[in-house]
This record gives C-alpha cells, sequence and structure tokens, in this order.
C-alpha cells in the first residue's frame, strides 16, 4: 500500500491513535493504583498488572508499528519480521496472564484455609517470569526459520535480492505457523481451559454459598459472595479478550484453508482495531467492575489531575479498613 491514503485508512489510523492513547493512559493507571493501593498488591493483581503492562506495550509499540505497517513501509525482511513477532509475544503474554488469573481465582475458591501459604508472592512473580518466556519463545519462533522468506524467494516477485519487502503481516508470517502453532497450540486451548475454570469456579462458589445460607452462616457466606463478582469481573476481561481476537484468528484460518477467498480489507481492518481496543477495555472493566480499583482511580483523578488534595497519598492506609483481607472487592 503507498501514494495517497484512502479514506478507509485515514479512518483506521485515527482510531488506532485514539484506542493507543487510551491504552497507555488507561493501564498506567492500573499499574499506578497497584502501586499506590497496598491492599491491591496481592497475587491476583500481580498477573493484571502483568497485562496492564503487554497492554501499555500494545499502545506504545505495537499500534504504532501497525499504523507504519498500513502505509505501506518498504523494509528489510527480517526487521518487518520483528515487528509482528512482537505483537505475537505480547499477545501470547496477554492469553498466559489471564490462564494465571484464572487458575489463581480457582485455587482462592478451591482451598481457602490455605491458599496463601500455598500461593505465595514469591511463587505469583515466578509465575509472571515463567508467562513471559513462554511467550517469548511462542512469538519469536517465526524469527527461527518459521516464515515466508523461503516462499517469497521462491516467487521472486514481493522481495528484493537485498531482502526488502513491503511490511505487511501476511507477508512475513506463515500462516501454517498462525493457525496450526498459534491458533490451534497456544491460542485457543489456553481460551477453553480458563473457560472450563471459570465454569468450576462459578459451580463451587454457588454451591458454597447454599450450603451456608442453609446452614445461616454469615461470613463465608460474605467470603464467597465477594470471589463470585470478583470472578464475574475476571470472567468478562476473558469474554472481551475471546471476542476482541478471534476474529482476526478466524480470518487467519480462511487464509490458510481458504487461499481463492477474497476477504474484504474493511473487514480486516475492523478484526485488527478489535485486537487492539483488547488492551484500551480492561482498566474500564476495573474501573466499573472491581471497586478497589475504582475508589484508588478516583484519588488518583482528584488528587494529581484536579487537584482536590495538597498532600501527598500515603498509600491508602485510611482505606486499608474497607478493602480487609485480600478478598475484598
Amino acid at each position: 500500500m503507498s501514494g495517497q491514503l484512502g479514506p478507509s485508512q485515514v479512518l483506521y489510523i485515527g482510531m488506532e491513535v485514539v484506542i493507543a492513547v487510551s491504552s497507555v493512559l488507561g493501564n498506567v493507571m492500573v499499574v499506578w493504583a497497584v502501586k499506590i493501593n497496598r491492599s491491591l498488591r496481592d497475587t491476583t493483581f500481580c498477573f493484571i498488572v502483568s497485562l496492564a503492562l503487554a497492554d501499555i506495550a500494545v499502545g506504545a509499540l505495537v499500534i504504532p508499528l501497525a499504523i507504519t505497517i498500513s502505509i505501506g513501509l518498504q523494509t528489510h525482511f527480517y526487521s518487518c519480521l520483528l515487528v509482528a513477532c512482537t505483537v505475537l509475544v505480547l499477545t501470547q503474554s496477554s492469553i498466559l496472564a489471564l490462564l494465571a488469573i484464572a487458575i489463581d481465582r480457582y485455587l482462592r475458591v478451591k482451598i481457602p484455609t490455605s491458599y496463601k501459604r500455598v500461593v505465595t508472592k514469591k511463587r505469583a512473580g515466578a509465575a509472571v517470569v515463567a508467562c513471559w518466556t513462554v511467550s517469548f519463545i511462542v512469538g519469536l519462533t517465526p524469527m527461527l526459520g518459521w516464515n515466508n522468506l523461503q516462499k517469497m524467494k521462491e516467487n521472486g516477485t514481493q522481495i528484493t535480492s537485498d531482502l526488502t519487502v513491503t511490511c505487511q503481516f501476511e507477508n512475513v508470517i506463515s500462516m501454517e505457523y498462525m493457525v496450526y502453532f498459534n491458533f490451534f497450540g497456544w491460542v485457543l486451548p489456553p481460551l477453553l481451559l480458563m473457560v472450563l475454570i471459570y465454569v468450576e469456579i462459578f459451580y463451587m462458589i454457588h454451591k458454597h454459598l447454599n450450603k451456608k445460607v442453609t446452614a445461616n452462616s454469615s461470613d463465608p457466606s460474605k467470603y464467597y459472595g465477594k470471589e463470585l463478582k470478583l470472578a464475574k469481573s475476571l470472567a468478562l476481561v476473558l469474554f472481551l479478550f475471546a471476542i476482541s481476537w478471534l476474529p482476526l484468528h478466524i480470518l487467519n484460518c480462511i487464509t490458510l484453508f481458504c487461499p481463492s477467498c477474497q476477504k474484504p480489507m474493511i473487514l480486516i481492518y475492523i478484526a485488527i482495531l478489535l485486537t487492539h481496543g483488547n488492551s484500551a477495555v480492561n482498566p474500564i472493566v476495573y474501573a466499573f467492575r472491581i471497586k478497589k480499583f475504582r475508589s484508588t482511580f478516583l484519588k488518583i483523578w482528584n488528587h494529581y489531575f484536579c487537584c482536590k488534595e495538597r498532600k501527598r497519598p500515603t498509600n491508602f492506609q485510611s482505606e486499608r479498613s474497607d478493602f480487609q483481607g485480600r478478598n475484598s472487592i
């Protein structure tokens, strides 16, 4: 794609800019909230911060690169491939962070009495490192040879002798890799596993709530009631991730299994915008669904942007009584 930009491209680029700014600002607020509110520093929110960092990188790095690609940049094959792999790394890290969150919530409901002994901050940190390590391995696999370089050399029409190409995702990334390895191997199975985990979480919570109601035991009922609210919020994050990413993966499947099928450019733009837009919606979900985040966001806004308070926040010590335990929301 080169020359004058068409109306659809101009609209696409404008929406990408809005998404990028929203994603960076929103997820910076998430990290900021966890930093200054001690009641947010448990294992679940450790994984949420990992997810937020990936979303910040999408807004600050991936979207500008995607805009550059959309205007038909001519670049070296491996430079373009590295750009595409960056997207894959961040996507995979988001998926694994969501999986870690689901497992964490499952353990919190399954073994509430021994949870704090089993899921320590050190182990949660190790899990975050493991998630990012796997993400880099999966996302950078095309750099090791599973790409379209050989195919482009054989065709001889899309690449020059010095390996200069029109930098587009489908030009450099193998659809066999995207469908068989990435989608069928590292996207779809974790998503299905997370669905099963949340179904089991809701089943266990409702079973405990029914038991506690009949036994007239208020404290456990309150505990599981809070767990149910937070599980619903995190399941919503998972649902939004799935509906944001599945359209693009379906288009990839069409590209691989039906090469002659026409894909309207508008559909491709919409699918890409959905994937990027997902990085901006999570902070909105947290703000409206999780009381801890909503309260802390308002404190940050009032103190730093509305100048309603002169003194420096002191880690919300006064709020800690409202956030008793690691399970309040």
